[in-house]
C-alpha cells in the first residue's frame, strides 16, 4: 500500500528528472545546431573550391561548372532552409537572404542555363 510518503517523494523524483531534461534539452539544441551550422560551412566551402577549380580548370561556362554551380548552390538552399542564412566562404561570413545570386555575379561565377 502507497502512502503519501511515497507519492511525495514519486512527485519530487519526477519534477527533479523534468527539470534535469528540460535543461539538458537547452543546452543540447543549440550545440546540435552549432554542429549543424559548422557541417553546411564546411560542405558550402568545398563546394565553392570545387566550383573555383572547374572554373579555373574548363572555364566559367564549361559543363564542369555548371555542375559544380548547380552542387553549391543546393548546398546553400540546404543550408538555408535548416538556418535561414547561407554560409559565404569567401567573406567567411553568414548572410541572411537568399541573395547568393549576387555574390556569385560578383566574383564572375556562371549562373546557369
Amino acid at each position: 500500500m502507497r502512502t503519501r510518503q511515497d507519492y511525495a517523494r514519486f512527485g519530487k523524483v519526477l519534477l527533479a528528472a523534468a527539470t534535469l531534461s528540460t535543461l539538458l534539452l537547452f543546452v543540447a539544441v543549440p550545440r546540435l545546431q552549432a554542429d549543424g551550422r559548422a557541417k553546411c560551412e564546411r560542405n558550402i566551402e568545398r563546394a565553392e573550391a570545387r566550383l573555383d577549380n572547374a572554373i579555373h580548370k574548363y572555364g566559367g561556362n564549361s559543363r564542369a561548372a555548371i555542375d559544380r554551380w548547380h552542387e553549391l548552390n543546393a548546398e546553400r538552399e540546404r543550408c538555408y532552409n535548416l538556418y535561414h542564412a547561407w554560409w559565404d566562404g569567401h567573406a567567411h561570413a553568414w548572410r541572411n537572404g537568399r541573395d547568393w545570386e549576387h555574390y556569385d555575379q560578383e566574383r564572375g561565377w556562371h549562373h546557369g542555363p
